[in-house]
């Protein structure tokens, strides 16, 4: 069995989580007891004050964190969050799932997260410009094209990214493309970057679906989230002819059984900054939602929503995780026992957006530009890999798909720290 945890640097409830998905797939491949810390726990982490002049002249400090999860695999990838509810412990795990996730697609990263304690919808431009670029500053020796790339997230953006790259930037004295992913076109991002997530998602759900002898044309979708990756979901979800009856964001969501207006959701959404009070449907909460009768279940937001109380009472045939660590261990526990649920676990389902990510890194780093149709096509092939890599570790050891995907994501951390030895 694997030991116990030994820092409670990151001690929270989904640190804990992904501690334990690691304890069980560690024991499934049998990970030497030598490796097993080594593997399990970041690197090195990074806390910061963030001091911000606000409009009436006050001054608030916010609190930030970087994580390096692992860097013996490349430099190490990951988003940043803005967020009022980020802890440690969250941006840890986050940095830990995404060691996995690169290690899985076959991506030469490790994992990294960041995140700051901020709810950046209270802030006004100026003053988020400020904040994202103190973050950058305070983060200049940690991160670079060979060290750290980090990438938007919850509660941030291109735009965000771009404020962060100029700031390199002008620390290092040329203009450095490649320090973070998911800019502006202008500015080096990749054509189909700001999709891949979502576009991700909805490509192996439809892959799933079509597995499941489940037409995607007579399907109905469900997304809790209706940021980024959740709106590209149900987007591309409805270009492969699915009928997206419900969505929502931190404030509600809307069912309509005809299908939603997504342009007019998005709209609406761009106008107002929320959801709230949007008449293309019947109101529903968030824990409502997830619960509807659907064929597709896509959980798009925060992590920790689907538990062992709701998974016993979802009526959809196929659950999409667009959001990292949205199902908590008692709840896998509920649908491994439960056969009428298929699952694609977050590690694999939301990758889009760091295969993208990579592809913007080599765009920068060659200073040669693909079209979208290209990112698209090598996207696919890149997740048609990763999904039946997993399917065949599914069937050779008859593992949960979820487990299947972290123990190929583990083993090949493992392998490379045990391949690199032990620096003196």
């Amino acid at each position: 069995m694997s030991k116990a945890i030994v820092s409670s640097l990151y001690d929270s409830d989904v640190f804990r989580m992904a501690c334990r998905q690691f304890d069980k797939a560690a024991d499934a491949i049998n990970l030497p007891e030598s490796l097993r810390d080594r593997t399990k726990y970041p690197r090195r982490c990074l806390a910061v004050s963030l001091p911000v002049r606000r409009r009436d002249g006050s001054v608030t400090v916010f609190e930030g964190y970087r994580v390096q999860h692992n860097l013996s695999t490349g430099p190490s990838k990951g988003g940043i969050r803005f967020h009022q509810d980020v802890t440690l412990g969250e941006v840890a795990a986050l940095a830990m799932w995404m060691s996995w996730k690169t290690s899985l697609v076959g991506l030469p990263y490790g994992g990294a997260k960041g995140g700051v304690i901020v709810d950046p919808n209270q802030l006004t431009e100026s003053e988020l410009e400020h904040l994202s670029r103190r973050y950058m500053q305070e983060m200049v020796n940690f991160v670079g094209p060979q060290v750290d790339v980090p990438a938007p997230d919850v509660g941030t953006n291109e735009r965000i990214m771009a404020w962060m790259m100029d700031t390199y930037s002008n620390h290092v004295g040329h203009v450095a493309s490649a320090v973070v992913t998911g800019k502006p076109i202008a500015l080096g991002g990749s054509e189909g970057r700001r999709e891949a997530t979502g576009a991700g998602v909805a490509y192996l759900a439809r892959k799933y679906l079509e597995k499941m002898k489940l037409p995607v044309s007579k399907a109905t979708v469900a997304v809790q989230g209706f940021g980024n990756v959740g709106s590209e979901t149900a987007l591309a979800l409805r270009n492969y002819g699915a009928k997206v009856i419900a969505i929502s964001d931190y404030t509600g969501g809307v069912y309509n059984p005809k299908g939603i207006n997504l342009e007019k959701a998005l709209a609406y959404l761009r106008s107002q900054r929320v959801l709230l009070d949007f008449d293309g449907g019947e109101p529903v909460t968030n824990e409502q939602l997830l619960e509807l009768k659907c064929t597709v279940l896509a959980p798009c937001a925060l992590e920790r929503v689907i538990t062992d109380q709701n998974a016993k009472r979802l009526r959809c045939r196929l659950i999409a995780e667009g959001a990292n660590g949205p199902t908590t261990n008692g709840a896998d526990r509920v649908l491994e026992q439960r056969d009428d649920i298929e699952l694609i676990p977050d590690v694999l389902c939301n990758s889009g957006g760091v295969i993208v990510s990579y592809f913007e890194w080599l765009q920068n780093l060659s200073n040669y530009y693909w079209t979208r149709d290209e990112v698209l096509k090598k996207l696919h092939a890149m997740l048609d890999r990763a999904s039946d890599a997993v399917e065949v570790q599914q069937r050779k050891f008859k593992f949960s798909r979820r487990l299947a995907a972290l123990t190929l994501g583990i083993q090949r951390v493992a392998d490379a720290k045990q391949s690199r030895g032990l620096f003196p």
